[in-house]
Order: C-alpha cells, then structure tokens, then sequence
C-alpha cells in the first residue's frame, strides 16, 4: 500500500485527526422546566425564576414564613369587625383613652378637643405613634399661624400709630382717647381685636380709628368721650387757626395794632405745638 493510501486509511480510522474535529459533547438543556408538566410550566409564580438556584432560594423564604404571625388584608367586602380586628393586631388600643400625647407643656391643648380627636383616631384605625404625631403636627402648624398673625397685628398696629400720630400731632393722645371711649361705650368687648382679611386688628386700622375719632368730635362735650388733660388741636387746626391769625389787615401783621403782640405770640405758639410730638 502505498503512503498516501496509507494515510487516507487512517484518517477514515480516527476521525479525530482530521482539520475540523467533531464535538461529541452532548448539548445542555438550559430550560430548568422543561422536565415539568405543562401545567406547572404554565404557572404564573414560576415566571420571574429563571433557574434551579433561584427556585431553591425562593423555597427557602417561604418555610421562613410558615408559622409567622401574618396579617390577613381585608378585601372590598370586609365588614368594620374584619378591619377592627387588623387594627387590634396592629397595635391601635382597646378605647379611645388608650392613646397618650407626650406633649411640650407650652402647647394648650383643649382637652375636649383632643378627646374628640381620639375618638375619631380609634375609628379610623389609628396607632398611638400615628396619633400622637398628628396632634403634634396640628399643634406646630397652629403655633406657626398665630405667630405670624401676631407678627402681622403688630406691624399693622405700628403702621397706623406712625401714620396717625403724623396726622393728630399732639391730638393723637387724646382723639385715641376719645374714640376708645366711643368704642366701649357703644360695641361689646374684643369687638375690636376681630382679624380682618390682611391680618391686622380691626381696632388697629387707620381708617376705622379715624371714624371713631370723628364720632368722638360730633359728639362734642360729652363726657363719656373726652379725654382727660390738655386740648390739643391738629395740625389741620392748628393751620386753620394760623391762617385766621394771619389774615390780611389783621393784627398780626399791623405792628401798631394794641394786639399785635398777642397775635405774633400766639401764631409762635401754634407753629410749635403743630411740630411738637404727642407725650
């Protein structure tokens, strides 16, 4: 036999040393279900376990739960019993009274209020650290909105003070005076101290103070509003005044008129009560 016919041979013989070598490992069947029925195949939990290892895994998790003290969800035909009794599990108290608040001692708090308040926290299924918390945020949000009203009433009551008092003089004193009497006489206590919708006072407005003030003067010498002490005028008195002094002919300006001086006097004297500030 000759070399060549020789070779040919044994390559026929051992397939192996040919240039493309056979893979004669057998192919793996990546599908972990393929050896279950079709209907386990087909089950909706299976979908998301992706091999044997995570079967195993998921196995292992659910015997952790077997015997744990779970909490069945009441679904839309659960009577109020079926929701009490998850409450209960939860941890809501027996009664309304069995809720604590562990409040600062600066917070007033109504006491019938916050009873009102439990009862509606037992009936809605709430747990104590739930309630609690609910006051306290309730009671910091109201602390927060009467702070900034204060702050609000303050503001206001300065404004107006500042505005008036350019506007009386030294009348300021007695026309607040004046028309705080007007007011205690005619409008019931804290009638005043009602908000209005900017948040100031009523009794701290300009424009209500004014009418008070005017009520006061039409009133005349009545002695429920007048007030005690000196009278002074306004600075639009006081103007009117020193233009009657002032008037042409008059004594203010004949320095040979007997009441000359008197006149220039008193024209000083209004001229220095109209720049001087109300005490």
């Amino acid at each position: 036999m000759s070399s060549e016919n020789q070779e040919v041979a044994a390559t026929e013989q051992n397939p192996a040393l040919s240039g493309d070598p056979l893979n004669n490992t057998p192919e793996t069947n990546t599908d972990w279900k393929a050896g279950l029925s079709d209907e386990l195949r087909a089950e909706k939990s299976l979908e998301n376990i992706k091999d044997v290892s995570s079967l195993a895994k998921s196995f292992i998790h659910a015997q952790k739960l077997v015997g744990a003290d779970k909490i069945p969800v009441p679904n839309k035909h659960a009577t109020e019993q079926d929701w009490d009794a998850v409450y209960k599990r939860l941890g809501r108290p027996d009664t309304p009274d069995g809720y604590k608040y562990n409040l600062p001692e600066d917070q007033n708090v109504n006491a019938e209020a916050l009873k009102t308040f439990s009862d509606h926290a037992h009936k809605l299924g709430l747990l104590p650290n739930q309630a609690e918390g609910m006051v306290k945020f309730y009671n910091q949000m109201r602390a927060e909105e009467l702070a900034a009203a204060d702050s609000t009433a303050t503001a206001g009551r300065q404004k107006a003070m500042d505005e008036l008092q350019t506007e009386w003089g030294q009348a300021y004193n007695q026309k607040i005076t004046a028309a705080n009497n007007v007011v205690r006489e005619v409008f019931p206590k804290g009638f005043m101290s009602m908000n209005l919708e900017d948040g100031t006072k009523l009794g701290d407005h300009p424009a209500v103070i004014r009418a008070f003030a005017a009520l006061a003067d039409k009133m005349g010498e009545d002695k429920i509003v007048q007030a005690d002490g000196p009278n002074y005028l306004t600075p639009k008195q006081i103007d009117k005044e020193i233009a009657t002094l002032q008037q042409p002919g008059s004594a203010y300006w004949d320095k040979n008129h007997p009441n000359h001086a008197a006149a220039v006097d008193e024209v000083k004297a209004l001229f220095e009560q109209k720049h001087a500030k109300a005490e």
